[in-house]
């Protein structure tokens, strides 16, 4: 499946590999002159690569370049910040008019070649000329063209490469799919570590705003960067003071000599866009803008920040904010501490980033509470332009960093940050702690499904779910999950020894551990034997195992190695009271040795006000340390449904060969049907039943046979001819849910019975002010477990896959389990497993199973149909009817509105 895009190319602004940024636009009338310029001063050797002939009549090609349409000739341009000078060119253009084909060509200014403009211009050009009807791209390259064909085979198109009589040939589909938007994920990784490598590990920084004014965001700024002893060179920018904080400060920053790779700006809003210009003419790689009065400014804030992101954008500058705390980094090869936070966190190997700066002052103490030690930290603030997925990216590569915590408000693009996020996870938690979960979700249409997402904050836990990314409730939680994690690695499963010398803690853990979805399992007897020849006498050897008040760290050290090597747990939580007998250092190193032999991560609880957290760490080994037995069950809970994820192979995505032309023509003419005022604002845009059955026809969704009737007569001419017994069902405008309304009747067994149902529904419609224009006769399906399974396409998170228990109660159950696409049988078999309905999908009380792998089938298809037509808002076949057979969708419905528009990939975000 590919991700689809708006039908036009657009303006948008492309990362580059060393962390810059170049504006990639659709070629226009006006741009022959400068064509045709960068053409002629293209390097004679580079130009017979590119049209195989060094007499070429540029002034044709410049001609012929700016001819464009949009629907058999695409172009391309990268341009300079004046936008006229042009750095690059491409094309593709059918190779006869209404051709599935496309020849695709390419020319890049040789300063930025391997920058991977080439790249993102092929990206974007597939995606304009698949929307367009294009199938495949073709090139043709000369065998030394080496950096021509990297450019195919890096793209993730999956091209094929052969060889003519005097070049090469290639063709490749026009479609991005999963490999390809790897591939620019991939690519887009490194340009964004570059960029933030700018902010977090600079060689110079300039700070605009300082000042020696008491209260002054600038002076303390500058002031936290002298006291971090900073690795770097460092400037102050103030016109009326010759030097702050021991700094020798300038006027402006023009007046200083050497390059300046990151520049803070800590001024009123008004004078930041023009400080913004001077850094841009100074060469100035990277802004963390601390001002606020900007996109959470109201009106005239929204567009100081557009005209900031502006500048940025057409110099390349790269930026932080603006409205935020500002950035860190421990490394002791930057120590660099560019913010107003009042303390700074030790050094260590967790990064945090978070959407608002009083948070991040707040886990900053909280970090230096409980001696967890930051590799970075970040605030972003209005994230302008630098965002999550960004810092993902760096901390990727970074050796530095082994856990990332992100404080999230509100996404960007989340299905990218799926996509990143999935990759990180792979090798580094990522722990998240999303703000506003309490507002309205999705404001949905008429479908059960809508309300079974809206109001909730289903989407976004399913988003982490599918990313690998760890979920928590609080800020607490969060740190409580790093702390697990930056010392242990994540448990493999869920199993849980709980050694203790208090009994009722063990008690408290284990009801915890269960509530967390941990098992406290018994422990076998082989293991209890070896347990007692090493602990006191009179100890409870059941799990929890309660050592007694009186243990000694020896009981501690043998119980911890014995649990934690005996393959039976997956986890061991050591609790410990400390009684007048024992102490507690002793008992703390005790608790790290048995960690050391154990095979799996252990956790302590010290239940005590200042817990000897030096005994329990030593050279490699650090044994996290909690206040209360629920802490650390809820943590080991949260890391270990992380290690069972990290344990699966990545999910599949199934390859659902749809008809998507059928499909696309049946929703095509459903939008031609409405004005499209009324269809974006949902009084149209309603299929009619025979559409919705070609739209599930397309895609192989099993639907029991049926038949359109326009009067009674036919109604039963219709059950005739399908067979009796059958269900009727009014056709009506207006009518979405039939049941509620009264029209939908089961079960007629005669033609008698059809007629009169036909004429009692068009009456009971009547009265409700509906007309009943016909009728649907059905098939009756075989009888099985009624099901719901629907798609809502939501504005930021795309389609949301719901599957829950169906019918008439799907509301009132509430039962349901959120996928976002693209989705794969694997995470589709998951959802209707983890439904606590699904007992009655697996033989209940003896009752014959169902056939779950058709209705797992049925879910993705479903799913790759919404995913393939965005113009899909929303469909839901309810009920889904699944029985020993198969999976039926017995009713179905479905809305159409014009299809949102997307920027294509990869692209930085508008200005």
């Amino acid at each position: 499946m590919s991700e689809r895009v708006t039908d036009d190319l657009r303006a948008v602004d492309i990362p580059l590999r060393d962390g810059r940024s170049v504006r990639v636009r659709p070629i226009r009338p006006d741009d022959e002159g400068p064509l045709l310029a960068f053409l002629a001063s293209m390097d004679p050797d580079d130009r017979y690569l590119r049209f195989f002939s060094g007499g070429v009549n540029l002034a044709a090609v410049a001609a012929r370049a700016v001819a464009v349409d949009g629907r058999e000739r695409f172009g391309l341009v990268a341009v300079a910040a004046d936008d006229r000078t042009i750095l690059g060119h491409g094309c593709a253009v059918r190779s006869a008019p209404g051709a599935t084909e496309a020849e695709v060509a390419f020319a890049v200014d040789e300063r930025l070649r391997g920058e991977g403009i080439a790249t993102a211009m092929l990206a974007h050009l597939a995606q304009a000329a698949g929307d367009a009807g294009v199938q495949w791209l073709t090139a043709f390259v000369l065998p030394r063209n080496g950096a021509m064909i990297d450019v195919f085979r890096e793209s993730g198109l999956r091209p094929t490469v052969w060889a003519g009589p005097d070049e090469l040939n290639v063709r490749m589909p026009a479609a991005l799919g999963a490999e390809a938007l790897e591939a620019f994920d991939r690519r887009d990784g490194e340009a964004a570590a570059a960029a933030v490598a700018h902010v977090l590990a600079p060689a110079s920084v300039a700070v605009i705003g300082a000042s020696d004014r008491p209260g002054s965001i600038g002076g303390a700024v500058l002031r936290n960067i002298v006291a971090a002893g900073f690795a770097g060179r460092l400037h102050a920018v103030n016109p009326r003071r010759p030097a702050i904080a021991g700094v020798t400060a300038v006027a402006a920053l023009r007046e200083i000599a050497e390059p300046v790779e990151l520049a803070v700006i800590a001024i009123p809003a008004r004078g930041v866009v023009r400080a913004a210009e001077e850094c841009a003419r100074h060469g100035v790689r990277a802004l963390v803008v601390i001002s606020d009065g900007f996109g959470e400014a109201g009106a005239a804030g929204r567009r100081r920040q557009h005209a900031l992101v502006t500048v940025c954008r057409r110099s390349g500058m790269r930026l932080v904010g603006p409205n935020c705390l500002g950035v860190m980094s421990t490394d002791p090869a930057v120590r660099l501490d560019a913010s107003f936070a009042p303390r700074r966190p030790p050094p260590g190997r967790v990064a945090f980033l978070s959407q608002s700066g009083a948070l991040a002052i707040a886990a900053v103490d909280t970090a230096r509470e409980r001696d967890l030690g930051l590799s970075s930290f970040v605030s972003v603030g209005d994230k302008a332009d630098l965002s999550g997925n960004d810092f993902l990216a760096y901390w990727e590569r970074d050796p530095r960093t082994s856990v990332v915590l992100l404080y999230l408000e509100s996404f960007g693009n989340p299905r990218k940050f799926a996509r990143v996020a999935r990759r990180v996870a792979r090798a580094k938690p990522i722990v998240v702690v999303k703000g506003g979960r309490s507002t309205a979700g999705l404001q949905a249409a008429g479908s059960h499904t809508g309300a079974l997402l809206s109001g909730s904050d289903a989407t976004v836990q399913a988003l982490f779910e599918q990313a690998g990314v760890i979920p928590t409730d609080t800020l607490g939680e969060l740190f409580d999950v790093a702390t697990l994690l930056t010392d242990q690695p994540p448990p493999a499963g869920p199993r849980v020894g709980i050694v203790t010398n208090g009994g009722g803690l063990g008690i408290l853990c284990a009801d915890a551990c269960a509530a967390a979805g941990l098992d406290v399992v018994a422990l076998p007897s082989r293991l209890q034997r070896r347990l007692r020849r090493g602990v006191a006498r009179g100890a409870a050897l059941r799990n929890p195992i309660d050592l007694l008040a009186a243990a000694t760290p020896e009981d501690f050290e043998h119980a911890i190695a014995a649990v934690g090597t005996s393959a039976s747990v997956d986890a061991v939580i050591a609790i410990y009271v400390p009684p007048m007998v024992s102490d507690p250092g002793s008992i703390a190193g005790a608790i790290r040795r048995g960690a050391g032999a154990a095979d799996v991560p252990v956790a302590a609880v010290m239940a005590m006000a200042d817990p000897p957290r030096d005994q329990l760490a030593e050279g490699e080994m650090r044994v996290p340390s909690f206040r209360l037995p629920e802490n650390a069950a809820q943590a080991v809970a949260r890391a270990a449904r992380y290690g069972a994820w990290r344990a699966l192979a990545p999910d599949v995505e199934d390859g659902v060969e749809g008809e998507t032309g059928r499909a696309a023509a049946v929703i095509a003419g459903a939008l031609a049907r409405g004005t499209p005022a009324k269809v974006e604002s949902n009084r149209e845009g309603w299929l009619d039943p025979e559409e919705v059955a070609a739209l599930l026809d397309a895609y192989g969704i099993a639907r029991p046979q049926q038949r359109i009737a326009s009067s009674a007569r036919q109604a039963v001419l219709a059950a005739r001819e399908i067979g009796f017994p059958v269900a009727l069902k009014a056709v009506a405008p207006g009518l979405v849910h039939r049941t509620d309304a009264g029209a939908v009747t089961t079960g007629l067994g005669s033609a008698a019975a059809v007629e009169r149902e036909a004429a009692d529904m068009r009456r009971r419609l009547g009265r409700d002010g509906l007309h009943a224009g016909g009728f649907l006769v059905q098939a009756m399906a075989p009888p099985g477990v009624e099901m719901l399974v629907g798609v809502v396409a939501d504005p930021t998170f795309g389609p949301v896959v719901a599957c829950a228990a169906g019918g008439t109660s799907a509301e009132l159950l509430g039962d349901s389990a959120i996928r976002l696409t693209p989705l794969g049988r694997r995470r589709a078999g998951e959802m209707v497993r983890s439904l606590r309905t699904f007992p009655l999908l697996d033989g209940y009380r003896g009752a014959p199973r169902c056939d779950t792998d058709a209705l797992v089938d049925l879910i993705v298809r479903l799913a790759a149909l919404a995913d393939a037509h965005p113009e899909i808002a929303e469909i839901e076949c309810n009920p889904v009817m699944a029985g020993p057979g198969g999976a039926l969708a017995v009713d179905a419905r479905a809305r159409v509105r014009p299809a949102p528009p997307r920027l294509p990939e990869p692209a930085l975000r508008p200005a």
